[in-house]
């Protein structure tokens, strides 16, 4: 995968030299996974996973539809965003900037940093709050330490290093799916939750409902995704003359990147909501506040390998949404 993605950052002409075996059609797909993969796992944040908790929790397999839905709508609105970033060769916020009046590129930029500064914060604090409960070192300890380490991979890292080590990270996601097998699923009633959507006519489904549907389809994620797809053709030395316009293949990639991305997000969700809902909701505990206490309630429900594989996640999902939150802004 590393010789894979050293290609694709060489210039074109010294592309063409490469052995015809690097085109493993296998190793090139992973070679094409990054921005989107990255926005994907991102989309999973701490305060996201709450919510997928919460909707598990308090409704059992019922929300399970909600992935299949969302899916094709989050793929739709990430792949505008990255082929605008490709063929323009500018951020959301450039392309706005250049094509509408200031006081709309000013209200869209601040509507984003608002909503993202209290995203970060409560991603932080669920962060420290899983820390707690697995060390016992108390979350006003531990939020500055997040924080700060965080700071510091974002001011003196590489575009090119965090991109990579974010690739890594996305890996912390598949302890959501192994949870899901540890747990005493109902396969037959989360498949037929899964193809036969049905809708509780009531004020908390629906606050639910528009909740999921908030957390997946998030701003920051549309200006991470552009602005990814310009980093990545400026690591490659092009400048903005050089970087407008974009072949077939480049957005063939995007394309796959993309839809990889927002399968694997929608995934995790699914496996949250299954999890929960085969833990908490079967067992009567209907009313969680947090993803921290979903994993606590998980504990004597399905045993200490769910309750580490939930808090761990939860801790590596925040180390690369927190970034990606502020990166946005």
């Amino acid at each position: 995968m590393h010789v894979a993605l050293a290609i694709r950052m060489i210039p074109e002409a010294q592309a063409q030299t490469v052995s015809p075996e690097t085109h493993h059609p296998f190793r090139r797909f992973f070679s094409d996974l990054g921005p989107g993969l990255i926005t994907g796992a991102a989309d999973d944040d701490p305060s996201g996973i709450s919510t997928y908790s919460v909707a598990g929790a308090a409704f059992g397999y019922l929300p399970l539809w909600t992935a299949l839905f969302s899916f094709p709508l989050m793929t739709a609105v990430q792949l505008m965003c990255g082929r605008l970033g490709l063929v323009t060769g500018l951020g959301l916020a450039g392309v706005i900037r250049r094509r509408y009046s200031r006081w709309v590129l000013w209200g869209s930029c601040a509507l984003l940093v608002v909503a993202n500064v209290i995203n970060i914060a409560a991603d932080l604090g669920g962060m420290a709050e899983a820390t707690r409960m697995v060390t016992g070192v108390p979350v006003a300890l531990m939020v500055p330490v997040f924080g700060t380490v965080i700071v510091g991979l974002l001011m003196w890292s590489s575009s090119r290093t965090i991109a990579r080590v974010f690739k890594w990270l996305t890996l912390v996601l598949v302890a959501y799916v192994v949870t899901a097998f540890v747990a005493h699923v109902d396969w037959r009633l989360a498949l037929q939750s899964t193809v036969m959507p049905q809708i509780e006519w009531s004020r908390g489904f629906f606050s639910v409902l528009v909740a999921i549907l908030g957390t997946t389809i998030s701003p920051y994620l549309f200006f991470w995704q552009a602005a990814q797809e310009v980093e990545e053709e400026r690591a490659m030395g092009r400048n903005l003359a050089q970087r407008r316009g974009a072949t077939g293949e480049e957005l063939n990639a995007c394309r796959t990147d993309v839809t990889t991305g927002m399968f694997a997000s929608n995934a995790i969700m699914y496996f949250i909501i299954m999890t929960t809902a085969a833990t908490l909701h079967a067992h009567g505990k209907m009313t969680i506040a947090t993803a921290a206490e979903a994993a606590d309630a998980l504990r004597p429900l399905a045993g200490a390998g769910a309750y580490w594989l939930f808090t761990l996640g939860l801790i590596g999902t925040g180390m690369l949404a927190v970034p990606v939150l502020a990166g946005s802004c």
